[in-house]
């Protein structure tokens, strides 16, 4: 490769793309990233002899069972299917990838909650021979909601396993229509649909001789260019406190700082910020990174802001920009996905975990539940169960500082614990 050609990959590096695969059961999740990886020369030789003699491959003969790579649990080698949210990562010229392979059952919908709440993209799965009447199953639906609610804009379709209908070009359609229609109700506005097989590795990472009438690209060539989230740098400022860092008390010229991590817009020496929730306002003196003292800091930058005077900040609290803060409420609407095998009870008391602040909550009303076969919000009957997605009113003892998730969604997100047995009941986004 001479110096030219260097340029050019420097040029059309496209960053780190966060990736998700979803869908149904036996969608071949775990199958396709496990393509991604062999394809891509981004596994080793010992992780390939491993997978060659485990026991509980599905394969035939010599040949390999990818889905290996990512199903690391003894219980999901026993029983095929995958349980744990596992992420990898591997590189090609153009761009790095992380991956996670989230679960298809039912009951580990909390597990693709977790995986998507990261992700700038997701890759759904459908099963051409199960979908090939154009029905589409019902986790497909829920993760594709699951995806919306979160906000990730980019979705790719990959129907899987066109080998098993003869590559049929009809099925193709009837299933790429049938999400259209999916996505026409969820709002989702961006999405490209491929036909692929990622047991043979046809249209994963070369293109398929069996579908000349798809004028698409291979899914690695797509996904190299998906454009990236960007960093926001440009939202407002918003820094939650994780650390009061004080020293040297007895002197006059003591330090104080308070440390964290960035989470939106860029923060300057020398610009006005407001402590949140209580008001005050001040100056930022110095900031100090890990490295030493710096002029700005941006959005995910690890950083020490120390202020022109003392005042009151503890953990918990948000440095926000004096330009633009965030809204300090106690009571709020807010969309939950239902994690708990316990369904919502507007009685039982929950604690409430926003950015490094916890506090006590209660669930003022259940206001709708989406149903996922109508895909519209509904008369929430009977509350919300495990890996229902509903509408809140929360009242909350402490204000908290809180952005609209589709906004800011660094400040915009929550969770909801059961105080009685810290389980994590829900995931939650701020809806202003």
């Amino acid at each position: 490769m001479n110096a030219r050609d260097g340029h050019f990959l420097r040029d059309a590096e496209r960053g780190v793309l966060r990736l998700i695969t979803a869908g149904s059961v036996d969608d071949g999740k775990s199958t396709l990233i496990g393509r991604l990886l062999y394809d891509s020369k981004g596994v080793f030789a010992d992780q390939l002899q491993a997978i060659a003699r485990a026991k509980h491959k599905r394969t035939e003969g010599q040949a390999l069972d990818l889905s290996l790579l990512t199903d690391g649990l003894e219980a999901e080698r026993e029983q095929g299917i995958t349980i744990d949210v596992a992420y990898r990562y591997f590189a090609t010229p153009l761009r790095k990838f992380i991956i996670a392979d989230a679960p298809g059952h039912e009951q580990y919908t909390r597990n693709m909650v977790t995986g998507a709440s990261t992700a700038d993209a997701a890759i759904i799965l459908i099963d051409a021979a199960r979908a090939a009447q154009g029905v589409l199953l019902p986790q497909t639906r829920r993760h594709s909601a699951i995806a919306r609610l979160l906000g990730i804009g980019q979705i790719v379709v990959a129907v899987n396993k066109m080998d098993l209908v003869a590559w049929d070009r009809a099925v193709f359609e009837r299933i790429a229509s049938a999400y259209a229609e999916l996505a026409r109700k969820l709002g989702i506005d961006r999405f490209d649909v491929l036909p692929l097989s990622a047991l043979t590795g046809e249209n994963v990472v070369r293109p398929s001789a069996h579908t000349p009438w798809y004028e698409g690209q291979p899914l690695l060539r797509l996904l190299e260019q998906l454009p990236a989230a960007q960093a926001p740098g440009d939202a407002p400022v918003r820094l939650p406190v994780q650390w009061v860092i004080r020293h040297g008390g007895e002197r006059v010229d003591d330090f104080r700082g308070y440390a964290g991590r960035l989470a939106s817009g860029t923060l300057h020496a020398g610009q006005d910020i407001v402590v949140q929730p209580a008001g005050t306002r001040a100056r930022v003196q110095r900031l100090l990174a890990p490295g030493g003292p710096v002029q700005a800091a941006r959005a995910g930058d690890a950083v020490t802001v120390v202020l022109d005077r003392d005042v009151d900040v503890s953990r918990g609290d948000v440095l926000a920009g004096a330009q633009a803060p965030a809204r300090v409420m106690r009571e709020f609407d807010a969309e939950l996905c239902w994690l708990d095998a316990r369904a919502l009870h507007p009685a039982r008391r929950y604690l409430l975990k926003h950015g490094t602040r916890l506090t006590s909550a209660r669930v003022r009303a259940v206001l709708s539940r989406r149903d996922i076969h109508e895909l519209q919000e509904v008369e929430p009957a009977g509350g919300l169960g495990m890996n229902d997605i509903g509408r809140v009113r929360l009242a909350v003892r402490e204000p908290l500082p809180l952005d609209d998730y589709a906004h800011l969604p660094a400040t915009g997100a929550f969770i909801l614990i059961d105080e009685a047995t810290h389980q994590t009941a829900a995931a939650g986004m701020v809806r202003l």
